[in-house]
């Protein structure tokens, strides 16, 4: 077991967003190993925005973002539970970075379930075509691969992170519930494109 200096917990605590004292509590349960102590903060977050996710979310905020010279733009509805959390300032970065995380990335749709069957089908028709020949078992499991990476492309919560590409964009919403206490959802978003 390695010592936790006050050096390890700021370490910590830059590389997750996390408080001081949860950094310090998980860094103790991961006996002073960083990378042990982000895997057990995300579960903690996870953990927490799950018991979280069932609140009425009311109050947020519109937010936009224009870039490239004005060329790309995207407004976000980002919602919480109270009007004193979409006054934080945690909250007001949250929404500009999905926004800027959008503007980027460019996802069709917030989540797999809101995906049409429609286009599910057409996309595992367009990925079994790709395996034929293989025993279907095999052909099976590559098809569902290339169905999770195709979800990871163009759903935004299953993107990874523009900010941070070791996590996706549902785990950074789930650590900033975690941190802020209330539940967060993303609403609505859309994103133009000069000539599109």
């Amino acid at each position: 077991m390695s010592e936790i200096t006050a050096a390890k917990v700021n370490e910590l605590r830059r590389r997750s967003g996390a408080g001081f004292v949860d950094c310090k509590k998980v860094l103790d349960e991961a006996g002073g190993d960083i990378e042990e102590a982000i895997v057990l903060l995300r579960k903690k977050g996870s953990a927490t925005a799950a018991k979280k996710a069932g609140r009425e979310t009311h109050a947020g905020l519109i937010e936009s973002y224009i870039h490239n010279g004005g060329r790309i733009g995207v407004l976000l509805e980002l919602n919480c539970e109270t009007d004193f959390v979409a006054r934080n300032e945690d909250f007001r970065e949250l929404a500009a970075d999905i926004c800027l995380h959008i503007a980027a990335s460019n996802p069709l749709y917030l989540s797999r379930d809101l995906v049409p069957q429609s286009v599910i089908d057409q996309e595992r028709e367009i990925a079994a075509a790709q395996v034929t020949g293989k025993p279907s078992a095999i052909a099976e499991k590559i098809v569902e691969g290339k169905m999770d990476k195709w979800f990871g492309q163009v759903c935004l919560l299953e993107q990874p992170f523009a900010r941070n590409q070791d996590i996706r964009l549902e785990e950074h919403l789930a650590a900033v519930v975690s941190r802020i206490g209330e539940n967060i959802r993303i609403g609505r978003f859309a994103r133009y494109q000069l000539g599109e």
